[in-house]
């Protein structure tokens, strides 16, 4: 087995339930010792069931016994971890703290009311609503005097909508959302979870043609009327062309664009390549190389224009005249709608945004409102109210501090499960999270700050205790305290090891032969083709054992003239070169060394000198001379637009050809109009490995054969008889068997060191209950 995570591992043992953090009681029944450390049966039985629930067989006296050995086996591996003290190191806490954060989060939340917003939102996800609405803005934890000052003037305004004045007019005055202005309070259409809750929650419960009452959000008080409500749409995907013509611009810049979108719907309408088109003239830069392509979108996600377009386009390959947006002109294609998935597909999905959106704040306080009562959360009133009295206007500074002398420190300012926090713990915490305030009163700030330090006392105590209120949460936690436990031994005694201790590998691989043999295996090669045609272009070229690789574009190393002397720019270039050749040994290059006619009247000299210079640069960074070829071609004649000094500097240089001895080069030649028409396979293959050449005698020689409308050539060189494999060829086997090696070894040693003691009077009770 290679190395893998701790967790996954513990997982494919079987043992990825593990027992309760508390001491077995002395007088509870006990499975297993492990030396002086007892397993108890509760403990066993809690594990096995997890992991065999539902099997019928599961309570055999052969099944417990196989999975008490698989248990036992992996209680010894942490037996020894906490012998060491790897339990105890400041890495593996930090890592186990990291999992029981994660670990806690499903008992932190109020899983009834997180269903029924799971529900809620799905049923939304139906409707979509078009609303205006106005806002009056109020700070979240603004002073009581200024929250109602905001909800009155909020109430005014209702008032005189419900009397008759036009709400959109309303809003353009006296809305403090910015984009008022402009739309009149107008948000278009709008669905679940694209609203902060409270607006959305009362969108949805406002009928048609009303007006809701004030809406408190964290933004401020909103007054919303819904217009309009519809069936939802559900999502499409577009592609678009668009002209960049953004409000304000120059008319006659305006007038251009609109000229240009034109232009271009008219070669839209005339069927030519909508790829094309939208590569050339879109300037959306983000699209533009991938035909326009956006991603999927429904209501609200997009300008209202744009979307109204790309909705009432009806079925893929649609294209909807020029539409005008505040980024320009488009022109929109339909490439595919859907509708809304399934509750089961999109569950989790909206779990997870719920659980970010401002729902979870209603979330929260359900659960706070829980855990108080559970947890007999009791204040001490009058020391509550002395310690809220000691704010002063120093506390909107920033600056509040308190006398650390003072006796009424210790006074209890309230208990949680008879646990006293006292008026100091709460002074330390208000001078430590206070901060500068524009508004409100002292009392105001110092209010707010209690109940913070009341809800995160609450949070902090519920954490600390899950492992005692929550028997599976407290497994779980366990169940990753050993699984890190598990991986750290592992990998020590295990994993790496077998890796790293090469020494004992070879000699494991010497003293285990007979495991890793070769069968009768043929060196052969094998050429599939589509026809006939190709299989013989492919057999008429096989011999050459060199292929030009087409997707190599190899730039020419430019020489100054009469000059053989390499530059930092042709330097540059070929350590490029040598580190492709390096990495590929099968890449044959062939330099090819050029002059120019107007040079030296030993231009056909200075050509080979560039190419030798070439070359020798490339077998100084280390590739092999064998993988470099030299050719001189000596001077190149200049005629129409190469006689000129551009020209010529071109014809100064040394070009290249790329060659791979690699079959797989000879398909691709051959594949040009065709990936699939030719494959090519040259190896030692073994019996049943490739059907097609099973169907041939295993001897030397050439064979051709027909299956699945495929073209076959196959040439055995040699049939090799079943023979020894070497490491190299076998080492990912080996590795993995000399781990199973070593782990049972080391078992061994730690059923020495803990010997282990089976009840077998349990195990008969387990099977008889």
């Amino acid at each position: 087995m290679m190395r893998s995570n701790h967790l996954l591992v513990a997982a494919a043992l079987l043992l990825a339930a593990c027992t309760a953090t508390k001491k077995n009681d002395t007088k509870e029944p006990v499975i297993a010792t492990l030396g002086a450390e007892p397993i108890s049966t509760s403990e066993f039985r809690y594990v096995y069931e997890k992991n065999n629930g539902g099997n019928d067989s599961a309570y055999t006296r052969q099944s417990l016994t196989d999975y008490l050995d698989l248990y036992t086996a992996f209680k010894l591996k942490v037996r020894e971890a906490q012998s060491r003290g790897l339990d105890t190191t400041t890495a593996f806490k930090r890592e186990l703290d990291g999992y029981k954060e994660q670990l806690a989060q499903p008992y932190l939340t109020e899983k009834n009311v997180t269903d029924q917003l799971v529900r809620e939102a799905y049923a939304r996800l139906k409707q979509e609503v078009n609303a205006s609405h106005i806002l009056i803005s109020v700070a979240p934890d603004a002073a009581p005097e200024d929250t109602l000052a905001a909800y009155n003037r909020t109430q005014a305004l209702r008032a005189r909508a419900l009397a008759g004045e036009d709400f959109g007019k309303l809003a353009q005055e006296f809305s403090q959302d910015p984009s008022a202005a402009e739309n009149r309070g107008n948000l278009g259409y709008f669905t679940a979870l694209q609203m902060v809750y409270p607006f959305e929650d009362a969108a949805y419960k406002t009928p048609a043609g009303q007006i809701s009452a004030p809406v408190r959000t964290r933004f401020g008080y909103h007054l919303i009327k819904v217009h309009h409500k519809r069936p939802a749409q559900g999502e499409v995907q577009v592609a678009h062309i668009m002209v960049r013509a953004t409000p304000g611009m120059p008319k006659a810049d305006s007038l251009a664009a609109k000229h240009r979108i034109d232009a271009i719907y008219k070669r839209v309408q005339r069927n030519e390549s909508w790829n094309k088109l939208a590569a050339e003239f879109s300037e959306d830069v983000n699209s533009a190389n991938n035909g326009g392509q956006l991603p999927w979108f429904g209501t609200g996600r997009m300008i209202p224009a744009f979307e109204e377009a790309a909705f009432n386009l009806q079925k893929a390959g649609d294209i909807a005249k020029p539409v005008y947006t505040p980024y320009g002109w488009h022109i929109i294609k339909l490439l595919e709608k859907r509708g809304l998935p399934s509750y089961e597909d999109m569950e989790q999905s909206l779990r997870n945004k719920i659980a970010k959106d401002s729902r979870a704040e209603r979330n929260q306080a359900a659960f706070l409102k829980r855990i108080k009562a559970e947890n007999n959360f009791t204040e001490n009133t009058e020391a509550k109210a002395s310690a809220l009295s000691k704010a002063d206007q120093a506390l909107l500074q920033g600056k509040w501090s308190y006398d650390a002398t003072d006796k009424a420190l210790k006074q209890t300012l309230f208990t949680i499960q008879g646990k006293s926090y006292t008026v100091g713990d709460f002074y330390a915490y208000a001078k430590a999270e206070q901060r500068a305030r524009t508004g409100g009163s002292p009392q105001h700030a110092m209010q707010l700050l209690y109940e913070a330090y009341a809800n995160k006392s609450l949070l902090a105590y519920e954490k600390a205790n899950l492992e005692n209120k929550h028997p599976d949460y407290r497994m779980l936690v366990k169940e990753y305290h050993d699984g890190i436990l598990l991986f750290q031994m592992m990998d020590e005694k295990v994993w790496s090891k077998a890796i790293e201790d090469s020494t004992g590998l070879q000699a494991f691989f010497a003293n285990n032969r007979e495991k890793y043999k070769w069968g009768t295996r043929a060196q052969a090669t094998i050429i599939s083709a589509a026809n006939k045609e190709l299989l013989q272009k492919a057999q008429q070229q096989l011999p050459l054992g060199r292929y030009p690789v087409k997707s190599a574009k190899l730039s020419a190393v430019l020489f100054a003239s009469n000059t053989a002397v390499l530059n930092p720019a042709g330097q540059t270039q070929l350590t490029a070169l040598a580190s492709l050749l390096q990495d590929n040994p099968a890449l044959l290059l062939e330099v090819n060394g050029h002059a120019d006619a107007r040079e030296a009247t030993a231009a056909n000299d200075i050509a080979a000198a560039r190419a030798q210079t070439v070359s020798k640069y490339l077998v100084a960074q280390g590739v092999p001379a064998e993988q470099v070829k030299t050719n001189n071609l000596g001077k190149t004649r200049q005629a129409g637009s190469d006689n000129t000094e551009t020209g010529r500097r071109r014809n100064r240089r040394v070009s290249f050809s790329l060659y791979s001895s690699d079959v797989s080069a000879l398909a691709d030649q051959l594949n040009a109009g065709n990936p699939l028409g030719v494959q090519i396979s040259q190896k030692k293959f073994q019996k049943g490995e490739h059907k097609v050449l099973d169907t041939v005698p295993w001897e030397k020689g050439t064979y051709t054969a027909q299956q699945n409308d495929r073209h076959y050539l196959i040439i055995i060189d040699q049939v090799l008889a079943p023979a020894y494999k070497q490491l190299h060829e076998t080492r990912g086997l080996v590795i993995a068997d000399y781990q199973q090696h070593l782990e049972q070894q080391w078992l061994e040693q730690l059923r020495e060191k803990y010997p282990v003691t089976v009840k077998q009077e349990e195990i008969e009770k387990l099977i008889r209950q």
